[in-house]
This record gives C-alpha cells, sequence and structure tokens, in this order.
C-alpha cells in the first residue's frame, strides 16, 4: 500500500497554514500545496513586476515580501497568482474605491478562483485535501465524488456567531455600522460556508469558542479537533524593559470586533500618571472616529513584523479586549516575550492561561472591568512582572512544535479510519 497522500489549500500564508504544511510534510504525508502566491524575488516570473511604475511596484513587492513559505523539503508548492496579483494592485493603489467593488469582494473572487483550480487540477492521487474557510467549497464536492477525505481548517468562530455579536455591536453603536463588513456577508459566500461544514469529514479548530460556534449549528463533536496554535518562542524572546513608564498595548487590527471601543473609555477614565496607551495596527474604525482620543492613546498604524518584539518587550501588559476571536496570535506572541496579558473570555484566553496566573480574562464588552484589571496592573508591579515570567513558561510548554505533533498525529488517525 502506498503511503497517505495529503494537499494543503491555502490563498496566503498565515503562520497557521504554514505549521499546518510543515506538520503535514515532517508526517511524510503532504503531496502539495496549492497557494496563490509564494514570493521568490530571483525568479524569473517576477521580472516583469519591473514594468510596472516605481510606486506601484513598491507597493505590490511589499505585499509579496510577506509570501514565502516555510522551506517544504522535496513538497512542491503550486501557485495560481494572477487574481491575487490584481487583488493587491487594485486594493493598494485604492483603484478598487473607483471601480466599485468592496475589498472583501475581490477577496472571495480570489477565493473562489483557488477553490474551482484545485477542484479541477489537484485531486488526483489523493488520500485527503486539507484547506480552508472560504475556500473548498467546489474543492470537497469534487473530492467527495472520488472518495477524498475533506479536512476543513476553520480559524475563526463560524459566521452565525460572529454576526450574532456583531450585529449586537452595530446597534450599541450606530455610528461605527459602516466599519462592521462581517453583518454584510454575501448569500453566495453564506451558502459556501455551509457547504462546506456540511462537507467536511472533520474540522480543525484553534479555540473552545470556534468549536462551541459549531455545536450551536448542530455539528458533532466527535467531528471537531482543537489544536490551539503554537508560541513563536523563537521569533518572540525576552527582552529588558528600557522604562518605567507603565505602558498597555494593543496589537491587531483597531477595529469595532477587536474591542477597542471599550479599552480607550476605559484608560481614559483612569487617568494614570506616568502611564501610556498604545495601539499598534491598522485603523478599521469609520473615518475620523478614533481621533476624538489622540490626546489620551499613541496610534501606531503599521509595524513590521520583525520589529514587534521591541513593542511587545515596552510594554507592561497586552491588553486584548476582542468580542470574537478565533485565537488571536499576538496573545502567544505577547507571552513569548514575557508579557502578561488581558483578554477576553472570546479569544482563545480559556486555552491558553490561567486567570490570574499568566494574565487575566474578563467578560466581553465591560468596561469596568478593563479598568479593575488595568489598575491592579499599574498598582502590583512586582506581581504583574511574576506574571509575565509565568506567562513566558507558558508560552513554552505550548510551541508550534507541540501544534504540529497533535495536527499530524489527528491526521494520521483520520487517514487509518
Amino acid at each position: 500500500m502506498s503511503k497517505p497522500s495529503v494537499s494543503l489549500v491555502h490563498q496566503i500564508n498565515p503562520s497557521n497554514a504554514q505549521q499546518a504544511s510543515l506538520a503535514l510534510a515532517e508526517a511524510n504525508l503532504l503531496k502539495e500545496v496549492i497557494s496563490t502566491i509564494v514570493y521568490n524575488p530571483a525568479a524569473p516570473v517576477w521580472r516583469y513586476l519591473n514594468l510596472l511604475p516605481k510606486k506601484s511596484r513598491l507597493l505590490i513587492t511589499g505585499e509579496l515580501s510577506r509570501r514565502t513559505w516555510v522551506s517544504l523539503s522535496r513538497v512542491p508548492i503550486k501557485t495560481y497568482p494572477w487574481q491575487e496579483l490584481i487583488r493587491i494592485f487594485l486594493s493598494r493603489t485604492r483603484l478598487v474605491n473607483s471601480l466599485f467593488f468592496r475589498h472583501i469582494d475581490l477577496l472571495n473572487w480570489v477565493y473562489v478562483s483557488l477553490d474551482n483550480q484545485v477542484a479541477k487540477y489537484h485531486l488526483q492521487g489523493l488520500n485527503a485535501i486539507y484547506s480552508y474557510e472560504d475556500m473548498a467549497a467546489t474543492t470537497f464536492q469534487k473530492a467527495k465524488e472520488q472518495g477524498i477525505i475533506c479536512l476543513y481548517d476553520l480559524p475563526i468562530p463560524y459566521y452565525q456567531m460572529t454576526g450574532n455579536i456583531m450585529r449586537q455591536e452595530a446597534e450599541r453603536f450606530p455610528e461605527l455600522a459602516p466599519a462592521i463588513e462581517t453583518i454584510r456577508e454575501s448569500a453566495h459566500k453564506i451558502e459556501r460556508k455551509q457547504q462546506e461544514i456540511q462537507l467536511a469529514d472533520h474540522i480543525f479548530v484553534a479555540s473552545s469558542l470556534t468549536k462551541q460556534s459549531l455545536l450551536d449549528i448542530g455539528v458533532e463533536t466527535e467531528k471537531i479537533s482543537i489544536i490551539p496554535y503554537g508560541a513563536p518562542i523563537e521569533y518572540f524572546q525576552v527582552q529588558p524593559k528600557t522604562d518605567d513608564c507603565f505602558r498597555a498595548l494593543f496589537v491587531g487590527r483597531v477595529s469595532p470586533r477587536k474591542g477597542v471601543q471599550y479599552l480607550l473609555p476605559a484608560w481614559k477614565d483612569l487617568k494614570l500618571k506616568n502611564a501610556e496607551l498604545v495601539l499598534v495596527g491598522q485603523n478599521l474604525f469609520p473615518a475620523g472616529w478614533l481621533e476624538q482620543y489622540k490626546d489620551i492613546c499613541r496610534h501606531v498604524p503599521s509595524v513590521p513584523h520583525l520589529l514587534l518584539n521591541q513593542y511587545y518587550s515596552s510594554a507592561s501588559v497586552l491588553v486584548f479586549p476582542s468580542l470574537i476571536e478565533g485565537f488571536g496570535l499576538v496573545l502567544l506572541e505577547a507571552m513569548s516575550c514575557g508579557i502578561p496579558l488581558i483578554t477576553t473570555f472570546n479569544t482563545a484566553g480559556p486555552d491558553i492561561l490561567s486567570d490570574g496566573l499568566e494574565g487575566f480574562i474578563i467578560p466581553i464588552r465591560d468596561v469596568e472591568a478593563l479598568k479593575e484589571k488595568l489598575e491592579w496592573c499599574y498598582s502590583h508591579p512586582q506581581e504583574l512582572a511574576e506574571m509575565g515570567r509565568a506567562a513566558r513558561r507558558k508560552a513554552e510548554e505550548l510551541n508550534w512544535g507541540v501544534y504540529r505533533q497533535r495536527l499530524a498525529n489527528q491526521v494520521r488517525s483520520l487517514l487509518t479510519i
């Protein structure tokens, strides 16, 4: 009998997809990776970028620089780049606005195109196909016809749970509704999500919250595996803090879904001396909304990933008050840097930390709880430092190697059923 053969599909290369592909490769299960773009500036195909105007070329190469996959020894990577290149060009040059497209529509076009290519050309000789949300409906349908096992990775809670929470948020803050894309999902996209869940033989999730979102719609618990993501303990290291300022740090998209609209008034009410709130990430609030808080916080719109360690290490605590999150890799990045956390029950907090040991877990939308925990952190620097040391120890236990081993073992067991 020939060895099992699995192919993995993803539109880009987030760390969770990279680690999943590496897990399958290490287990000698991976046949190929199928994606849109894998960037290698020395490859002949990318020389055509020199034909573009300088400004456009720099915008695109800046985006492409984040599309390098981990080394997968002797495993081919098949790419379908043109739709993604068009999407990047239109988005980065803002031509998308003049063409009356939404960014999400372009992204969905890329997902569906990749899904169709995989279904048409990449199912031969497979035992299983491993794919992600929004890019698996057609692939899974064709795979089922050929007796191929459909493995589905759902990195965020199922759309119904997310939609319910964010519709509530739009009612609480009508002025923020234009920035909440998840309440305007198209019927076609929702139908594809439903098909993917129905066709999947097994679903991998990273948090208990995402599993609960599936249980809520009737998915059997035996069909779901929770495998929390790994901490990047080699990439992010503990570094000494160089000042005595109490600094609360938020990292991520500065948006309604991340709960920033609760963090800002909490910080404003506290009026702490020798203290700073720093928001790192793209501002996705409606134009002008964040300006009302410009005197109480510092906003850093974009930071290269390789420089994030410096921001974590300058912080006293990471505050991540997200309303709904499939995981939140920034939690493990901060923990790897020895930074304690304040996060909510609607992240992976309950899966990766013990409340009161490596940080605190609070309810969503709770300004008073945010104030209480921030004030405690401010008033207990020695205890907070010990929390940071505990956070680093926990991160070392939750490394990516553990994730890869658990994922590979589960895939092996599914292939032998």
